[in-house]
């Protein structure tokens, strides 16, 4: 069975990936797979990488549509039966203002309400930070859950630890499984991969098994001020700017919050911390042994993309890339899982936990009630309007 997969703010193609790997054969013979059908994104360094390593020799390079969303004729689109979009995280993440719904980006998952609406594709994936349980005091996951449900599916969603999955990183995000309510199938979340912390992959492990050549694309390294160099230097494995082993003539003159993450050099036995596509000075994620920013290549890494995954534009470019995209080890996993369902093949499977159920009933009552929360026997998702 095959798959033609549409895909908005598709990123230089994590998921993509993740889905192609996903590919299998039944011992009957039949291959389930994913296939690229089209994708959009409108930034045109990232369009060009999911061009250069997504697309095969006979798809069109038109089908990477590279433009704003809200240009986009969605109706136009070609058909397919499979959908994601991993609508951007800005508005919702706990880091900034966190303003969700009513910020700049918030709306914009409203795209992929319409591409359902439409196209009513079997099956498709919505990915977020995790912080959009909480956004609006749980209100703007209410809503998207309902708008997503009304177009006609059953949802599962899931706070997926991607460290779990086998990615070398403690990456968590919202992952939002829907299959139309017209078909005879059920999805659950697959069962971790790696469960318990001892069958973690360590940042070590994936930096260095095997070493990255040093002509290897995007492992540019970042030339650093000496003062930098000689405060990295007395920071400990997993510590940060904060250590107090810094001499105070080296240590920031910073008032207010202390992030964690500023300078904050790698756990070698443990997975990386979160990977991340902005940000300014020392917030480039620091190697465990030596006192140096990581660079991109060591970056895709822990986002599981393979070596000849190449990233196009400047390295600033890459770097944005790398740390908004959803790691493709991860996707393979979820995608498998769809593919299984569909194929009446079974498979370990957990039931899906939500964070903030309760700020979503709470949310509910400030909406005075206007959607109410079904959920089925297998832990699924249905939302019904209330009069």
């Amino acid at each position: 069975m095959k798959f033609i997969k549409g895909e908005l703010f598709c990123g230089p193609g994590g998921l993509s990936l993740g889905a192609k790997m996903a590919k299998f054969t039944t011992g009957s013979g039949e291959v389930f797979e994913v296939v690229h059908g089209w994708a959009n994104d409108n930034h045109p360094s990232t369009c060009e990488t999911f061009r250069s390593n997504i697309l095969s020799e006979s798809d069109d390079p038109h089908s990477v549509i590279c433009q704003d969303v809200r240009e986009l004729d969605i109706e136009a689109l070609p058909k397919i039966n499979a959908f994601a979009f991993g609508f951007p995280c800005n508005d919702f993440s706990t880091v900034g203002e966190s303003r969700g719904l009513e910020g700049k980006y918030g709306p914009l998952y409203s795209y992929g309400v319409k591409v359902l609406r439409y196209h009513q594709p079997d099956w498709f994936i919505a990915e977020n930070v995790s912080g959009l349980q909480s956004s609006n005091d749980g209100s703007a996951f209410l809503q998207i859950l309902s708008e997503l449900s009304e177009t006609g599916y059953v949802l599962t969603p899931h706070l997926y630890k991607f460290e779990e999955y086998g990615v070398p990183q403690a990456r968590h995000r919202v992952i939002i499984v829907g299959i139309r309510k017209d078909l005879d199938v059920t999805f659950r979340v697959p069962a971790p991969t790696t469960p318990s912390k001892e069958e973690w992959k360590s940042s070590k492990e994936t930096l260095e098994n095997p070493p990255i050549p040093l002509d290897a694309k995007n492992n540019e390294r970042t030339t650093h001020k000496e003062k930098v160099v000689r405060m990295l230097k007395y920071i400990k494995p997993g510590k940060n700017a904060w250590s107090e082993d810094i001499p105070e003539d080296l240590r920031l003159n910073v008032k207010g919050a202390r992030l964690s993450n500023i300078y904050k050099r790698l756990n070698p036995e443990l997975p990386a911390y979160t990977v991340t596509g902005s940000g300014g000075g020392g917030t480039h994620m620091y190697h465990y042994s030596e006192p140096r920013a990581l660079t991109n290549r060591e970056r895709a890494r822990l986002q599981t993309f393979p070596d000849w995954f190449v990233f196009e534009g400047k390295k600033e470019d890459a770097r944005r890339q790398i740390g908004m995209a959803v790691p493709p080890e991860g996707a393979k996993v979820i995608v498998e899982a769809i593919l299984k369902s569909f194929a009446g093949i079974d498979y370990s499977w957990i039931e899906p936990k939500w964070k903030d159920l309760l700020s979503i009933e709470k949310a509910r009552d400030k909406k005075k009630r206007t959607a109410k929360i079904i959920e089925t026997e297998n832990g699924q998702l249905m939302f019904n309007k209330m009069n």
